[in-house]
């Protein structure tokens, strides 16, 4: 079968974590002799360096902006265009439609006069990876394209550059650790989930308790959430920050990753490392890792308590004697 006659522009969500559980569907779809571009805040840009679109174009979050970038950059390819939105909102449905877009998207927020391939959400329970890429089904059906396989592969396998590689490891290096011989925490998160802080509230035992087993414990925030991090755990490395492909790559070095339920479990996730995600404000079965690396704890309103982790990270470690 030809290649597709019409550029496909695919509008990713806003947040770190969902653009990580988007990769399933950038997967399925920037096939060889395809022209995909991927639409996202300017951030997005590193970490999905490593795939195989067409292009990249960077998204303010401003729709007046955002809707003459799209449309000066389908003018330029000079074929039709199809979109494949990911976020459910009323905006980014206008962007593409005003942009000169034809696109699929889920029926939600009044904006089914805007999509031209609206599909209605499924009623049983998803996790937002599997719905994503019903989504992305749906719409290669409604194209006519070549059926992409039934089920979510089981990893996000976020493909890490050269680049990313060596920035990690010129990190390491700068901070005097090794493969495998330090644990990375994620001791912080920014704002709140319907009013509800989202940190688990013992980074600083559980940190205290690895240092006096031997262990190595850092962390690598962004600039802003350094004082939260020294806060929540005061016995804790810092590193320097990082772009976000480099600081994917680094959780692969490390011997285990400890987080919340954020952004940076589904880094993890996305770059294969293992992991330990605390819940206690979200609920994993629809935004847990997707990853068979991962080890959820806790629950929605019921964060898990400190022994309990501290167990589990004792038998995670143990597993690699």
């Amino acid at each position: 079968m030809s290649a597709p006659t019409y550029a496909l522009y695919i509008r990713l969500p806003n947040w770190i974590g969902d653009v990580c559980m988007a990769l399933p569907v950038l997967h399925a779809l920037c096939a060889p002799g395809r022209k995909v571009y991927i639409c996202a805040r300017p951030w997005a840009k590193d970490l999905l360096a490593g795939v195989p679109a067409a292009g990249f174009i960077a998204l303010s979050g401003k729709f007046l902006t955002d809707r003459a970038t799209v449309a000066a950059h389908r003018r330029a390819q000079g074929m039709p265009a199809r979109g494949l939105l990911l976020p459910d909102s009323l905006s980014s449905a206008a962007v593409f439609r005003l942009a000169g877009v034809r696109a699929a998207g889920w029926r939600d927020d009044g904006r089914s006069a805007l999509l031209a391939w609206p599909f209605t959400k499924p009623t049983e329970p998803l996790h937002a990876v599997q719905a994503w890429y019903r989504l992305a089904t749906l719409a290669q059906a409604a194209w006519n394209e070549p059926p992409l396989p039934p089920a979510a592969p089981k990893a996000l396998d976020l493909p890490i550059t050269v680049g990313h590689t060596l920035d990690a490891q010129a990190a390491m290096v700068q901070h005097g650790l090794s493969d495998q011989s330090f644990i990375l925490i994620a001791p912080t998160a920014t704002g709140l989930h319907k009013g509800r802080v989202k940190v688990w509230p013992h980074y600083a035992e559980l940190t205290q308790a690895l240092i006096e087993a031997g262990h190595r414990v850092v962390y690598c925030v962004p600039a802003a959430e350094l004082s939260q991090a020294r806060a929540n755990a005061p016995q804790a490395e810092a590193l320097a920050p990082m772009d976000l492909g480099a600081f994917a790559a680094l959780t692969r070095h490390a011997r285990l990753v400890i987080c919340n339920d954020s952004g940076v479990s589904h880094l993890a996730a996305a770059a294969g490392a293992r992991q330990i995600t605390l819940f206690g404000v979200t609920s994993a079965a629809r935004t847990g890792p997707w990853s068979s690396h991962a080890i959820c704890l806790g629950e929605d309103n019921a964060w898990p308590e400190l022994d309990a982790v501290l167990q589990c990270v004792q038998f995670t470690l143990q597993s690699d004697n």
